[in-house]
C-alpha cells in the first residue's frame, strides 16, 4: 500500500513538474521577442532623453561662456571709467543728496503751501456765496470768478509739482544706480557665474557617460535576452528529462519494479561490497 501511495505522489508531481517545465520553455520563447522590443524601446525613450538634456547643457554652457565674456568686457570698461570717474561719481552722490535732501522736501512743502492755499480760496469763495445771499443788491460775479480762477490755478499748479516730483525721484533713483555703477564691482558677479558653468560642465559629462552607459545596454540587452532564453531552455529541458525519468520510475515502482535493483547487480559482480546484511537480502 505505501509502494503504491509513493509511486502515485510520485508520478503526479512529476507530472505536474514536466508539464510546468514545457510552459516554461513555450512562454520563454513567447515572451522573448516582446521583452526585446520593450527593452529596446525604453532604452531607446531614455537615450533620447539623455540627448536633449546633452543638447540643454551644451546650449546653456555657451550662453554662460557668452555672459562670462561680456561680464569681462563690462568689468574692464568699469576698470577704465572707475579710473576716470572718481570726481562723476562725487558729482552723481552731490546731485543726489540735492534731490533727496533738497528738492523733494522743498516740492512737498510748496505743495503743502498749495493746498493751504487753495483751502484758504475756497473757504473765501464760501464766505462771498453767502454774503451775496444776505445782501442780494451786491455784485460779487466778478470776486467770485477771480476766486474760481485761482483756485483752477492752484489745482494746475499744484499737478504741475507733483509732475516735478515725480521726475525727481526718478532722476534721483537714475542718479544712484549710476553712481553705484560706477563704483561697482563685478567680480561677485564673475564667481558665480564661473561656479554655475562648472557645475553644468560636469553634469555635461555625466549624462555623456549615462548616454555611453544606456548605448551600450541597448546594444547588449538583446544578445543579453536571447543567452538568457537559451540557458533557461536549456535547463528546463533538462529539468523536464529529469522529470520524465521520475515518472517512468513512478511508473516502474506501481507496476511492481525495484528501483534499487541496478545497485544490487553491482553489488552481485563486486564481491568486495558484499557483507552479511547483502547477503541475507539476497537470499
Amino acid at each position: 500500500m505505501a509502494r503504491k501511495i509513493f509511486a502515485g505522489i510520485l508520478i503526479a508531481l512529476s507530472a505536474i513538474f514536466l508539464v510546468l517545465s514545457l510552459v516554461g520553455i513555450g512562454a520563454i520563447w513567447f515572451y522573448k521577442e516582446p521583452l526585446t522590443s520593450e527593452a529596446t524601446h525604453r532604452l531607446k525613450e531614455i537615450d533620447s532623453q539623455l540627448a536633449q538634456a546633452e543638447t540643454t547643457l551644451q546650449s546653456s554652457e555657451k550662453e554662460l561662456q557668452r555672459a562670462l565674456r561680456i561680464v569681462d568686457a563690462a568689468q574692464a570698461a568699469l576698470e577704465k571709467l572707475t579710473q576716470q570717474s572718481t570726481s562723476a561719481k562725487g558729482l552723481f552722490d552731490s546731485i543726489k543728496s540735492t534731490l533727496d535732501d533738497k528738492l523733494l522736501p522743498d516740492l512737498k512743502t510748496t505743495r503743502q503751501r498749495i493746498d493751504a492755499a487753495r483751502t484758504t480760496l475756497l473757504n473765501l469763495q464760501s464766505i462771498l456765496a453767502s454774503v451775496g445771499r444776505f445782501v442780494p443788491g451786491m455784485d460779487l460775479k466778478a470776486p467770485d470768478k477771480i476766486l474760481t480762477d485761482l483756485i483752477a490755478s492752484t489745482r494746475s499748479l499744484d499737478g504741475e509739482i507733483a509732475n516735478v516730483e515725480t521726475l525727481a525721484t526718478q532722476a534721483s533713483t537714475f542718479v544712484s544706480d549710476t553712481s553705484f555703477l560706477l563704483g561697482g564691482d563685478l567680480s561677485e558677479t564673475r564667481s558665480s557665474l564661473q561656479s554655475f558653468l562648472a557645475s553644468i560642465q560636469d553634469y555635461e559629462k555625466k549624462v555623456a557617460g549615462w548616454r555611453k552607459q544606456d548605448q551600450y545596454l541597448l546594444a547588449a540587452a538583446p544578445k543579453w535576452i536571447d543567452q538568457a532564453s537559451i540557458i533557461l531552455t536549456i535547463f528546463l529541458l533538462w529539468f523536464a528529462l529529469s522529470q520524465f525519468g521520475l515518472l517512468l520510475h513512478g511508473r516502474n515502482i506501481q507496476a511492481g519494479g525495484d528501483p534499487l535493483m541496478a545497485f544490487r547487480r553491482e553489488k552481485r559482480r563486486n564481491p568486495l561490497l558484499k557483507n552479511e546484511r547483502d547477503l541475507e537480502l539476497e537470499e
